[in-house]
């Protein structure tokens, strides 16, 4: 047991309660096209999801993941008791894991490598799909942007496990 003077930062942020799992995969064929789900779906490395429209234009924003727990907050500041999450543009949903403390770190999504990018800012869809107030209700709560570094098959219920930083 680490003492609690050597219990830095960085040894902090590498600590998880536990991993994530996928709740929900959706891809989009076309830009602007409803996001169509999917029960599995191989995320190829450097380019993206396979069947999104994404794919291979932005290395950064290859795939976008946003936090169950984060939907039912936007939800409950809108006012409502729940939310389609296909509104909200993201291709992955996850459960039991903080998807911002996964900054600068690379993290398992089930046999994809993934590399946390930056955070997914809302467009002005928001407003749109959610309507009034629902632009200012997704900030700080849309998500991750990511990379695949390398490529594999995510499936609904596949794991989200944070690596080490070693």
């Amino acid at each position: 047991m680490l003492s609690f003077k050597d219990k830095t930062i960085a040894h902090l942020t590498g600590q998880f309660a536990q991993h994530g799992k996928v709740e929900l995969i959706t891809v989009r064929p076309e830009r602007g096209a409803m996001p169509v789900e999917k029960q599995d779906v191989m995320a190829i490395a450097k380019k993206g999801l396979e069947g999104d429209h994404y794919k291979g234009l932005s290395g950064k924003r290859s795939v976008t993941l946003i936090q169950k727990e984060h939907i039912d907050a936007v939800a409950s500041m809108l006012g409502r008791e729940h939310i389609d999450p296909k509104l909200l543009r993201r291709n992955i949903v996850v459960s039991g894991i903080n998807l911002h403390a996964l900054k600068g770190k690379k993290f398992r999504l089930g046999n994809a490598l993934l590399e946390h990018t930056g955070p997914c800012a809302p467009c002005s869809r928001m407003e749109e799909n959610l309507g009034n107030g629902g632009y200012n209700a997704m900030r700080s709560h849309g998500g991750i942007c990511c990379r695949v570094l390398e490529g594999g098959k995510i499936e609904l219920g596949s794991s989200l496990e944070a690596l080490s930083n070693d």
